[in-house]
């Protein structure tokens, strides 16, 4: 796993995330196991299969969270430039087939969520718009189709 750089609000989400599982899930289910194995047979407990399951998808998903947290660096905000896009780049743009306008955070792809605006670094939006300025058109592949995108403004998220 690469170094993923995130924002510091990103990274204590992450670490919040983490310590929820590890403190409160992870605690239920091994209860639940527990419960279930005081039932009796194992062979022919669901409760018991459907806990061990739980648990091992619950491991799986700690595993990952501390992988991506050992791998990450929180950007130093006041470093990054606002000329040119970028990670962490907050972007307002005008689709030119019809005019709308659209504004989103360039974010990790761990942080990357449509509902708030944040789409990931990694998205084909996002690669055409890296280091482009005020003004710079960019044709990018959606699975839609192609858009035209202007670049209206850029600021730091």
């Amino acid at each position: 796993m690469s170094i993923e750089y995130m924002s510091q609000e990103g990274y204590d989400k992450l670490v919040a995330e983490l310590q929820q599982m590890v403190n409160v899930e992870l605690p239920q289910v091994k209860d639940a196991i527990a419960e279930a194995r005081d039932k009796g047979d194992l062979s022919e407990n669901f409760e018991y299969h459907a806990a061990k399951r739980e648990q091992a998808r619950l491991l799986g998903r700690i595993r990952f969270k501390q992988r991506v947290l050992e791998n990450a660096r929180v950007l130093d905000t006041s470093r990054l430039h606002n000329d040119t896009v970028g990670l962490l780049s907050k972007v307002e743009m005008t689709n030119l087939a019809n005019q709308a306008k659209m504004t989103y955070i360039i974010a990790s792809p761990n942080e990357a969520n449509l509902r708030e605006g944040k789409i990931s670094i990694k998205s084909p939006i996002a690669q055409a718009l890296l280091n482009k300025k005020v003004g710079d058109e960019v044709e990018v592949r959606v699975p839609a189709g192609m858009l035209k995108l202007r670049i209206e403004s850029i600021q730091m998220a």
